[in-house]
């Protein structure tokens, strides 16, 4: 069973419903017992780190995703804050983010980004793939992905980094370490593209 983690944030039916055309039943929770009998996890985040991480830790959901993700070594997919939230902290608030990769979270670099590119980062990118994932198996050489953020995360171990994107300057759109994979996109928002990339965490891992 896939758990689409509710804690009070993000585009849960939106992640759903893609989910459903790509033929993956999956559930909407933020019940203790539902998120412990996953087999998958997506934790969705949207807006403010802090706003998230606080909601997240309100929850009463903590111990039992530590326990799914670093115990039972459930894949989990973190998507855009979701993402976010999987490093050590932010600049964009206060409080520390899950610590599961070693970096943090980052503001675009106003002085890197190219004469007429605003912040935040909103629209198409295509990506380039890193190394090899199962979360890519058959996508096409131009996949593109739906981006709105003003931050991205930046690993201190570059073999986490799984895709990177461009705007301004190439940042990090997507890491995988063991079973803790995040993309900064929103594959709900980015149609065959998305559709394929969650189809693939749900069948290939």
């Amino acid at each position: 069973m896939i758990v689409i983690v509710d804690y009070g944030v993000g585009n849960l039916n939106s992640i759903r419903n893609m989910l459903k055309k790509a033929g993956v039943s999956a559930v909407i929770s933020g019940d203790r017992k539902q998120v412990a009998d996953a087999s998958k996890l997506l934790l969705p985040g949207m807006g403010n780190f802090d706003n998230c991480m606080q909601k997240l830790n309100d929850s009463g959901l903590m111990e039992t995703i530590n326990e799914k993700v670093f115990n039972e070594k459930v894949p989990i997919l973190g998507i855009c804050v979701g993402l976010q939230m999987m490093m050590e902290n932010s600049e964009e608030g206060q409080l520390p983010g899950l610590g599961w990769i070693n970096g943090r979270t980052i503001r675009f670099k106003k002085e890197l980004v190219e004469k007429g590119l605003k912040v935040p980062n909103m629209g198409w990118r295509e990506i380039k793939v890193d190394k090899p994932s199962r979360l890519m198996t058959g996508m096409d050489s131009d996949s593109r992905f739906y981006f709105a953020h003003s931050y991205h995360v930046s690993p201190n171990d570059r073999t986490d980094i799984l895709i990177e994107a461009n705007y301004g300057y190439d940042f990090t759109a997507g890491i995988e370490h063991e079973n803790i994979i995040g993309v900064q996109f929103h594959p709900e928002k980015s149609h065959r593209f998305g559709y394929n990339l969650l189809r693939n965490f749900a069948f290939q891992y």
